[in-house]
């Protein structure tokens, strides 16, 4: 890419020697009495993108367009903030820098138009999510910042945006919380799709990635593409064991809680056939042999229906409450598959298909676990929508998947365009689907994702200890699981207000990396052991908290 950014009153190729009479500057005179305009120097758009095409020369335009413009101008009325009439003439576009400070962007005839890179697909190993940073920390190892430096090492990405993403616009269309796998996910950049010596560029950057780390593609995107704003939708896959669905264990700090809202508890196969005395370790090889119900996964697909449409989801995710528009999300869609077993575990899969997603969906799963585990009515989830603020825990990371973004409206409008060209055509876009790699991603789910799941589950089990840690609380943060599906008083939160036993989560269970071997019991204890206070961890700034969303 060439670009560069000169001072407007820098002589350039495209600007004339000496400016005419109709692009000075007014006179002081003519400024007190509100008729100063700005000129602004800007790349005439190309059709369809809104921003500068190849080889468009650059041209100054004046923002007063003769006397008889300004004229008008000048009688303008507006109101102002306490409703009085005043003179209202506009003498530069909101935003913009004064006259004779504002740089020029020279946009030249060889400028690439953005790259798509249709991936990666990623097996969080040790890495943070896919978060994108202006200023990344070298000391944290995330997705985009090993895709990035691949890119540097091929040539794709020159060596003076080399220490910045920023610099080549890099965004990506969802965001995965930390340890989070992905099959497929959207960057876009402004990209050398041409390296000397490299035939086959996704190739080449696959040779420098991780073998968890894959690149499926690179598209060339329209100018005004955004991986994240042009993305019309998401679909993610949680997956969990059967033995969830569990009732809680008679005499547990749950159980009892049950109890003294009025639920029957009735005495459950599984728990009468228990030995008293079963450890822990046990009564999980017991747990792996359970199957659920055809009732059980009847209730967890009515009650998974109870998401679908637009809802306020503030309860469903952390720094943010009822009056906050943007928690207002749209679920196209909410499937919860047949069982499946591997190995001598039985898994659920729940697909989730929504045009953006809270941060910390993993909410949602929680909530039709444990209202389905406890007997609790459908119900519950219409309450959650409403303004009173409960706690709800997250389920282990270890169980989420992005599959990938969807942006049918951007394949329809390249579509349309497409029709008149052929592939060779340089003003050629090809759609962006995943579908195309469909072999690809289910090879690469198998190998890297869901192997990996299983055999951490089986090794540490990640669901058992999430599900004993909500079965031994005794507080009233989850009363909200009751026989009447109603929200009581006793488990309202009220931001700023103490309460008495908090429900405390453990960190363990947003990792999707654990010690292979041995390791160190100690530290295994220190982890189990350790809480995660989530509110103090978030930024205060909305929109950094917004950047964190997919």
């Amino acid at each position: 890419m060439s670009s560069m950014e000169v001072d407007p009153a820098t002589p350039s190729l495209e600007s004339p020697a000496e400016p005419s009479a109709s692009l000075k500057r007014p006179q002081e005179d003519q400024a007190d009495e509100g008729a100063a305009t700005s000129k602004r120097v800007k790349a005439e758009p190309a059709e369809g993108t809104g921003q500068a095409d190849e080889g468009t020369s650059v041209a100054l335009e004046n923002s007063d367009k003769g006397k008889k413009e300004q004229g008008q101008g000048q009688g303008q009325k507006q109101k102002g903030r306490k409703g009085k009439d005043k003179d209202y003439v506009r003498t530069r576009r909101r935003g913009t820098r004064p006259e004779g400070r504002r740089p020029v962007r020279l946009t030249m005839a060889n400028r690439k138009h953005q790259d798509c890179p249709s991936g990666p697909a990623h097996s969080s190993s040790g890495s943070v999510g896919t978060v994108c940073c202006s200023q990344p920390d070298p000391k944290v190892r995330t997705i985009e910042g090993v895709l990035f430096d691949a890119l540097i090492k091929v040539g794709a990405v020159s060596q003076d945006n080399s220490d910045n993403p920023t610099k080549v616009k890099l965004g990506r269309a969802a965001r995965t919380d930390a340890g989070v796998h992905a099959a497929g996910n959207v960057v876009s950049m402004k990209l050398i799709t041409t390296v000397p010596g490299v035939p086959d560029l996704v190739a080449r950057i696959n040779e420098e990635l991780p073998p968890e780390i894959r690149l499926w593609s690179i598209i060339r995107v329209q100018n005004s593409f955004n991986a994240r704003t042009t993305c019309d939708s998401r679909k993610y896959t949680y997956f969990f064991p059967s033995y969830l669905m569990i009732p809680p264990k008679p005499d547990s700090g749950l159980y009892n809680t049950l109890k003294a809202q009025g639920a029957e508890c009735s005495p459950n196969p599984f728990w009468d056939s228990a030995v008293s005395s079963a450890t822990p370790q046990e009564d999980l090889k017991r747990k792996r042999a359970y199957r659920i119900t055809p009732e059980q996964l009847a209730a967890l697909r009515e009650t998974a229906k109870k998401f679908e449409g637009s809802h306020n989801f503030h309860n469903f995710t952390v720094g943010r409450d009822f009056r906050d528009r943007s928690c207002q999300r749209f679920l196209k869609s909410i499937e919860i598959s047949d069982p499946a077993v591997y190995g001598d575990t039985e898994w659920i899969a729940v697909l989730l298909h929504g045009q953006s997603f809270m941060l910390h969906q993993r909410k949602m799963i929680s909530a039709l676990v444990l209202s389905c585990r406890t007997g609790t009515p459908p119900q519950l989830i219409e309450e959650l929508y409403g303004p009173r603020q409960v706690f709800i825990p997250k389920m282990p990371a270890l169980g989420l998947l992005l599959e990938y973004p969807i942006f049918e409206s951007y394949c329809r409008r390249v579509s349309a365009v497409n029709e008149k060209l052929q592939p060779s055509d340089p003003d050629y876009r090809a759609p962006i689907d995943f579908e195309v790699h469909r072999a690809q991603l289910d090879e690469f789910k198998q190998k890297h994702i869901y192997a990996k799941m299983r055999s951490i589950e089986d090794k540490h089990g990640i669901f058992d200890g999430w599900v004993r840690s909500i079965d031994a609380y005794a507080g009233h943060d989850l009363e909200y699981l009751n026989p009447k599906g109603i929200v009581p008083q006793s488990a309202v939160i009220k931001r700023g207000e103490f309460r008495n036993n908090p429900f405390r989560e453990k960190k363990r269970f947003d990792a999707t990396s654990f010690p292979t071997g041995g390791g160190d019991a100690s530290a295994s204890v220190e982890a189990e052991e350790s809480d995660e206070d989530e509110e103090t961890q978030l930024p205060l700034d909305k929109e950094a908290l917004a950047d964190m969303e997919g």
